[in-house]
């Protein structure tokens, strides 16, 4: 059974770092492509970075590019998002993805 828990969001000042986690079970993340979106509220849901079965990175999108880095750890099955530089426009609900699954979500904050 394909699952996927993210974790590690919360409050952080402008300017500060967080560090995503997605850990999978019942699938091994290196032969997938996974993805990290995320979506404000009254916003549509938004591609952050995608990293492919083979480890390619796919260019990030503008809004993120220079802040946000996707990794993974094949032996922890786990699929991470560095974000530095947080910024008031980057609040919102992040979610790991592998087509056509996704995990619950985590909230990231980012206030004064």
């Amino acid at each position: 059974q394909v699952q996927l828990a993210e974790s590690g969001g919360g409050l952080v000042q402008p300017g500060g770092s967080l560090r995503l986690s997605c850990t999978a079970s019942g699938f091994t993340v290196s032969t997938y492509s996974m993805r990290w979106y995320r979506q404000a509220p009254g916003k549509e849901r938004e591609w952050g970075a995608a990293i492919g079965a083979t480890g390619d990175v796919a260019p990030y999108p503008d809004s993120v590019k220079g802040r946000f880095t996707i990794s993974r750890d094949n032996a922890k099955t786990t699929v991470y998002l560095q974000m530095h530089d947080l910024r008031p426009e980057d609040p919102a609900v992040y979610y790991c993805t592998r087509t056509p699954y996704w995990g619950q979500g985590t909230q990231v904050t980012v206030s004064s």
